[in-house]
């Protein structure tokens, strides 16, 4: 360690006082300066409700399956291979109706995708599957 002696490093010093200074004098120069413009809502208005609507809606098509598979098309027991017919005796009767299939909770969910696929084949439009109390 001969020839070394120790001296005192030096350290550079930055001042960063005065880039902050100018900072914000342009802060604050772009807040005074800047225009804010006034954003025009979008109206959102309800559409009218609509004038031609029937008074009274068409009865449902209620297709139940219970716990036990049994299957009632508007409350008449059918076999599985009966419940087209009955859908579209149904449909006959009141073209507009929807079809509702109620599935007990216990029923096979093979049975609900059988009966909707039959719905589907017999061309009804509206098609919901619901859950029954039980």
């Amino acid at each position: 360690m001969r020839g070394r002696a120790s001296r005192p490093s030096e350290e550079a010093h930055v001042d960063l006082t005065p880039m902050l200074d100018v900072v914000f004098i342009l802060l604050i120069f772009f807040i005074v300066t800047s225009t804010f413009i006034q954003e025009e809502a979008l109206g959102a208005e309800p559409p009218p409700p609509q004038t031609n609507a029937p008074s009274n809606p068409a009865p449902a098509i209620i297709v139940y399956i219970d716990e036990v598979d049994q299957i009632r098309v508007n409350r008449k027991l059918t076999d599985i291979s009966a419940v087209r017919g009955g859908m579209e005796r149904a449909r006959a009767e009141n073209p507009e109706s929807a079809l509702i299939i109620q599935a007990h909770p216990l029923a096979r969910t093979g049975t609900i995708i059988e009966v909707r696929d039959i719905a589907y084949d017999a061309q009804m439009e509206r098609v919901n599957i619901v859950r029954s109390a039980g």
